[in-house]
């Protein structure tokens, strides 16, 4: 590239220009999806500024998450995350999907558990009263981007079968196999860390940053038929939340 010299006359300070460049060449995809920037030594020289204003300018865009520093080998640019809406307006399979995203999703268990305190609560059910559980993975081509688990009553949807769950979106399955669709939605949303076993599934080291967004639907009658617990990556989703 071109030497590019800062302003050194203007009211603007030479690290705020130096940032707006930068940024710029990060954003219109100078350097490529996860490609690695020049040195500080490199960006010194080009844009004639210090090293330790190169260095100041990098450590905000890394601490923004624009930029990652990899020990031993560099600073490179960090992949878009993906922005999703609340899965109460739409499933984020249909949501990626339509993105043009392809996904695929694995159900990893399907089995009947006993109600414990907490879910019986959740539900409305009595404790020990029989859940259908769901647990499913959904990546982006090889990427697994999260978890999902879910328990629905299954006095509720007693004849759910497994394939329909491996071909089809659970809120869909509902929907039509048991006229079960939300007329009230309760979301929460916090921030937690990977567990081993989530760690494991998701193809990241334990203690991993992991947003954990909880979903309870409402039938039109009042009645609660599923609660739902999923387990994004935090460094390749973020949700958006848009009121009236």
């Amino acid at each position: 590239m071109a030497a590019v010299t800062l302003k050194k006359n203007s009211p603007k300070p030479l690290y705020m220009q130096l940032d707006e460049l930068l940024r710029a060449e990060i954003l219109s995809g100078v350097y490529g999806q996860n490609g690695m920037i020049p040195s500080e030594l490199e960006l010194g020289r080009r844009f004639g500024v210090s090293r330790m204003t190169v260095r100041g300018v990098v450590t905000q865009l890394v601490n923004e998450g624009l930029l990652s520093r990899v020990q031993g080998k560099g600073t490179f640019v960090v992949e878009p995350k993906i922005e999703a809406r609340s899965l109460a307006y739409q499933g984020i399979r249909e949501q990626l999907e339509g993105m043009g995203y392809r996904t695929t999703t694995e159900l990893l268990e399907f089995t009947t558990v006993p109600a414990n305190a907490q879910h019986a609560k959740l539900l409305k059910v009595p404790t020990g009263e029989p859940l259908l559980f769901a647990k499913r993975r959904r990546a982006i081509g090889s990427t697994p981007i999260s978890l999902h688990l879910s328990y629905i009553p299954q006095a509720l949807a007693p004849s759910l079968e497994r394939e329909r769950l491996e071909n089809e979106q659970l809120c869909v399955v509902l929907a039509e196999d048991f006229s079960l669709t939300s007329s009230k939605v309760v979301e929460t949303l916090e921030s937690t860390s990977a567990s081993k076993a989530e760690a494991k599934l998701l193809g990241i080291q334990s203690g991993f940053p992991l947003l954990l967004l909880t979903d309870n639907y409402w039938a039109a009658n009042g009645r609660i038929f599923e609660h739902t617990k999923v387990l994004f990556r935090g460094d390749r989703v973020k949700l958006s939340f848009e009121y009236d």
